[in-house]
């Protein structure tokens, strides 16, 4: 599903990258490390394997080059499956102590802005030498996991490896070839894989919100708000990676030494009050249903549906990760996953991801995770709490100012609206009673004073569109 607004002919993000205080280039003894260890030979470890035979290929957005993953999916024994996951061997071009380090742990992860940007790495890593681009030998940490006919894990390794990816793919693309039976051979599992894997997360409890998501991109000069609504072979791919984030997971407990991303479950009470409001919104909720399976079978195209999203979207807070060097966690699951799990798949855009992989190859191996991976466990979570913040403001920031320039000459117009969400009471701080709701179109997400009736269809009045303070509101239009 993709709904475009009326492009804007300029949005200035210079600001929102001030206020953030986002780097405009690498130190340049950080891009010089860089730009070495791109020119070189690729670095010898006589532990990597020579994986090239495999055909592997990526799936990413179609713009993308740090490509951070690689997929080949086979059959397995005995009726199962074979998951060979290549990731971006990120640690053999970042030289342990040395200025392109350092610089990463100030940034921490990749931050996302409409006019490009702020990576990890420098380009001539992340989006060339370290990227696992097509037709090229590149380095790479090799998890192969084998599943049974059902999807059960039955065994994981993990190891360095040289790997050579054959094409380039993008989600539409596979898509449209799922729907026609024509996948190409190394992902031509990937349905019936991915699918499998969702039933089994649904089993023991996973959640996924099927929110569709605001974007905005350039389009011919200026930029266009977009809403991208869930896809199946992005849903199918993202299971790969969470497969591989449990089995590093399972690693890390087992020896005692790791870095989870964890996440509470739910609160009895607040599923309790959920269950409330899908009675009152009218969402089927049978007894004994999961509020995974719930989510599964909502049509969020509808207001009451995407009230109810919004509403079950508050129960998945407090994420963040936890290091430990002995003592595993009191409570080292995710939510939403409903599972431990860790992130390992995405080295080139996420700092953590670097040196838990570190930890799962030593591990694995039987050998002692190497003694700067171990020192910068107890760092990381404080870095990436701080470096998720940040993420999270840029891109909730572009996508608000791109709504305020849009609509700053359309002040006074009527838009028709779903309500997503009311306030409980009146504001303590005075504010007006009122809650939240999504245009039709354009598709922009505001809050509207009146008095809302949750998940059912309105007419609104846009009387803020204000790009300097980047916000947008509305009120509830008079009855006609």
């Amino acid at each position: 599903m993709v709904t475009r607004l009326v492009a804007a002919p300029k949005v200035d993000f210079a600001e929102l990258r001030r206020e953030l205080d986002l780097p405009t280039g690498f130190p340049p003894a950080a891009q010089h490390e860089a730009e070495v260890t791109a020119a070189g030979p690729l670095p010898a470890d006589p532990r990597r394997v020579d994986r090239t035979d495999l055909p592997f290929v990526t799936i990413d957005p179609a713009t993308s080059r740090d490509l951070d993953q690689a997929v080949c999916l086979q059959p397995g024994d005995r009726g199962g499956y074979r998951v060979h996951y290549a990731i971006a061997d990120v640690t053999a071009f970042v030289p342990v102590g040395g200025p392109l380090e350092r610089e990463t742990w100030h940034r921490g992860q990749t931050v996302y802005l409409p006019d490009g940007k702020v990576p990890l790495h420098p380009q001539v890593l992340s989006e060339g030498t370290a990227s696992l681009l097509p037709d090229a030998d590149r380095l790479a940490v090799l998890w192969t996991i084998d599943l049974d006919s059902d999807g059960a894990t039955r065994a994981v390794s993990v190891t360095r490896a040289t790997v050579r990816s054959r094409a380039k793919l993008n989600y539409p693309g596979v898509q449209a070839a799922a729907d026609t039976g024509t996948l190409p051979e190394p992902i031509a599992l990937l349905p019936t894989i991915g699918r499998l894997l969702i039933e089994r997360g649904l089993d023991r409890g996973a959640i996924n919100l099927p929110i569709p998501e605001q974007e905005v991109e350039p389009d011919n000069g200026g930029y266009r708000l977009v809403l991208r609504g869930p896809v199946a072979a992005e849903e199918w791919n993202a299971q790969i990676s969470l497969l591989t984030g449990m089995s590093a997971a399972q690693i890390m407990l087992a020896g005692g030494i790791g870095l989870l991303r964890t996440m509470p479950a739910p609160r009895p009470e607040a599923v309790a009050s959920l269950r409330v409001a899908a009675a009152a919104l009218g969402v089927a909720w049978p007894d004994g249903a999961g509020l995974g399976r719930v989510l599964a079978t909502l049509d969020v195209g509808t207001p009451r549906g995407a009230a109810f999203v919004d509403r079950a979207a508050e129960l998945m807070r407090g994420a963040g990760y936890a290091a430990f060097d002995g003592t595993p966690p009191a409570d080292p699951g995710h939510g939403a996953v409903a599972a431990p799990y860790a992130h390992v798949t995405a080295p080139l855009r996420r700092l953590a991801d670097r040196y838990a992989t570190e930890v799962c190859l030593a591990l694995h191996a039987g050998g002692t995770v190497p003694a700067w991976a171990r020192a910068a466990l107890p760092r990381l979570p404080e870095v990436m709490s701080r470096t998720d913040r940040v993420a999270g403001t840029a891109e909730r920031g572009a996508v608000d100012l791109a709504e305020a320039v849009l609509l700053s000459a359309r002040i006074g117009e009527e838009f028709d609206a779903a309500v997503i969400d009311v306030d409980e009471g009146r504001r303590d701080n005075g504010r007006p009673r009122g809650g939240e709701i999504v245009l039709d179109e354009p598709p922009v997400k505001a809050r509207c004073v009146g008095d809302l009736p949750l998940g059912e269809r309105v007419r609104v009045r846009l009387t803020t569109a204000d790009p300097h303070r980047r916000q947008v509101a509305f009120a509830l239009a008079a009855p006609a």
